[in-house]
């Protein structure tokens, strides 16, 4: 296993999972005024760590196999994890996760099978996912802190834009299954 700084970014995200749920585990005593923020900030670094070590690991020639695995994994599982929190609070409605770790299950395994019979190109990333990320790296932070931030309705904006990301996670799906199709009908 490759080790290198695009690798420890992706694996720094990981542990600020356990963080970022923790703080909602806390009395509401303790936490009430603050929590919320943290979470928020904690989600935004960890979505900015996302960006930055798939730059640096192309940009310094680091990629690696392992790398290429592990960075779905945890962007996987911070938007999993944060969605559940959210759902937990009444902040995101229960069919709109549903959707979205839905397809993220669903792609996840596609990508494996595809993999494994040599035909993972024909579900390589596309625009449609990387607006659905984009449109979720924003949404989730925006709900976690919830409250207006100088004028902004950050309530709204979240609340928006992760239905814009619901949507396009149906359409991102339906596009890699209608890519995968000649060769699930193939082998079926």
């Amino acid at each position: 296993m490759p080790f290198n700084i695009p690798i420890a970014l992706t694996w720094l995200r990981i542990a600020m999972i356990p963080l970022i749920v923790g703080l909602f585990y806390l009395p509401d005593a303790w936490a009430a005024g603050w929590r919320d923020g943290v979470a928020a900030i904690a989600f935004i670094v960890a979505a900015l760590t996302d960006w930055f070590d798939g730059w640096l690991a192309r940009r310094w020639n680091q990629t690696s196999a392992f790398g290429a695995f592990l960075d779905p994994v945890a962007d996987k599982l911070m938007v999993c994890a944060a969605l559940l929190i959210l759902l937990n609070l009444g902040r995101v409605d229960s069919l709109i996760a549903l959707v979205i770790i839905g397809r993220e299950i669903t792609i996840s395994a596609l990508r494996e099978w595809m993999a494994k019979i040599g035909a993972s190109s024909s579900v390589a990333v596309h625009w449609l996912g990387k607006f659905k990320t984009a449109a979720q790296m924003v949404a989730i932070p925006c709900l976690l802190y919830w409250q207006p931030l100088e004028g902004i309705p950050l309530r709204i904006i979240g609340q928006v834009l992760i239905v814009v990301a619901a949507i396009l996670t149906v359409w991102s799906m339906c596009y890699y299954l209608k890519k995968a199709w000649p060769e699930i009908r193939a082998r079926a």
